[in-house]
């Protein structure tokens, strides 16, 4: 058995995405980064999110 693999075309974006070059770039397509989880009640009451 060999440990060669064989791939007759390009894979797709799908299975192997690309990260974006350009922090700007990804800042400009998607907006902030959010985080995972809710804010709790006093940041939401003093405006940190």
């Amino acid at each position: 058995m060999s440990s060669y693999t064989f791939r007759s075309s390009r894979p797709d974006g799908w299975t192997q995405p690309r990260p974006h070059q350009d922090a700007s770039l990804r800042l400009m397509k998607y907006g902030r980064i959010q985080p995972m989880e809710e804010p709790g009640f006093f940041a939401r009451l003093f405006g940190r999110c």
